[in-house]
């Protein structure tokens, strides 16, 4: 069975960042800090050793991803800062919520 799955990549233009695109827990996994140490594991990569700072977007709704980066931050030492990421109605058509983004960081160096 497959516990969890995240997915991510640097941004070309910016390769101090990572962009988290997806964070999943399988529900019989979920509650244990699973999500929380794949992100830790993501950024302790190799191919993650100048990252400084972590962006994703969040739906307003989706509050067990809102406490999980806000955690993971907490936990680091880096800031958090909330910006409009794509708009209900510009980017989907009134189709999907709109999604914040957020931008975590610095990230300290590995120790």
């Amino acid at each position: 069975m497959l516990a969890g799955f995240i997915s991510g990549y640097l941004i070309p233009d910016r390769p101090d960042t990572l962009f988290v695109w997806q964070v999943v827990v399988a529900d019989a996994f979920r509650g244990q800090g699973l999500a929380g140490r794949m992100l830790q594991a993501l950024i302790e990569r190799p191919a993650c050793e100048k990252v400084k700072f972590i962006e994703t977007t969040i739906t307003p709704s989706n509050a067990a991803s809102a406490s999980l980066f806000r955690k993971f931050a907490k936990r680091i030492g880096a800031d958090v800062q909330i910006s409009e990421g794509f708009d209900k109605e510009r980017h989907f058509g009134g189709q999907h919520e709109s999604e914040q983004l957020w931008h975590i960081g610095p990230v300290p160096e590995p120790k």
